[in-house]
């Protein structure tokens, strides 16, 4: 870690919709401590495109997101995209339902509003892994595929997906009888790990998780096989992993993804940073 000092030309504050919605009192907490200690401005957008368009148009402002995992992944996924994750560090202040911010607590950040606040202003830089994959999508803890039809329900609620609950009623009884049959069949993956085959179509795949270690190094790599055969976990640990396989869905970080019949993820050491405690 290295000292983060004055933020040079203020501070973006970008608060989440959802945060706004569920912890008011959090967000004016975090808006009064950031404005007390540093010029900041506060940005309130009500869409994807009016954060982008604000991440966007930051300047030399230092970018603190107020809200949960999915709004600390977006904002590292436009920034990768427009290749900005190299300007300067991040910060959050986490406001959310506690099952909303496991990723936040994983990297280190305070849950306090205040804490985080705090640590904005003074706190110090770590450099972070980056899992980034083949259709540009970005990975800050992990991925997960997890047992078949027993796919995790995405963590916390968001404002703008309220459409897609719709679609999910409406298509129900055809994605009810989809999990039905995978979890007749398990996964059917191959599994590679920098070209070394983990797991291939013939080992129904159980479970497989990828994270980011943040050392500099290499992902770590879990496989977990089973279902007819001897039941085995085979780990390693890599910088590319590829999936495929039939059809799977996997959850990164906050958001579930999918179905896909191929991705590849590789590890990008040290490619983007995060404001901490020091």
């Amino acid at each position: 870690m290295s000292h983060a000092g004055a933020p040079v030309g203020g501070l973006l504050v970008l608060v989440d919709p959802v945060a706004r919605r569920l912890d008011g009192e959090s967000v004016r907490i975090a808006k009064d401590v950031l404005s007390a200690g540093a010029a900041a401005k506060i940005c309130l957008p009500d869409s994807p495109e009016e954060f982008a368009r604000a991440l966007a148009r930051r300047g030399h402002r230092r970018p603190v997101i107020v809200g949960d995992d999915r709004a600390l992944v977006r904002a590292v996924g436009l920034l990768h995209r427009e290749r900005g994750l190299g300007e300067g560090a991040l910060a959050l202040v986490p406001v959310g339902p506690v099952g909303s911010l496991g990723l936040a607590r994983s990297l280190g950040v305070p849950l306090s509003a205040v804490s985080a606040a705090r640590a904005v202003l003074d706190g110090s830089v770590r450099m972070c892994d980056l899992l980034v994959d083949d259709s540009d999508g970005v990975v800050l803890g992990g991925l997960r595929i997890p047992p078949a039809g027993r796919v995790p329900r995405p963590a916390g609620p968001s404002v703008w997906s309220a459409y897609r609950s719709l679609v999910r009623t409406l298509v129900r009884p055809a994605a009810a009888v989809a999990a039905g049959g995978a979890a007749a069949g398990r996964h059917r993956l191959r599994v590679e790990a920098d070209g070394v085959l983990l797991a291939d179509v013939d080992q129904p795949v159980e479970d497989l998780s990828v994270r980011t270690r943040d050392d500099g190094g290499l992902a770590e790599v879990v496989v977990r096989t089973g279902g007819g055969f001897a039941d085995s976990t085979v780990t390693a640990r890599a910088k590319t992993v590829t999936v495929s396989g039939a059809d799977f869905r996997y959850r990164a970080d906050a958001a579930m993804t999918g179905p896909v019949r191929r991705r590849t993820w590789t590890l990008r050491p040290g490619a983007w940073s995060l404001t901490l405690p020091r």
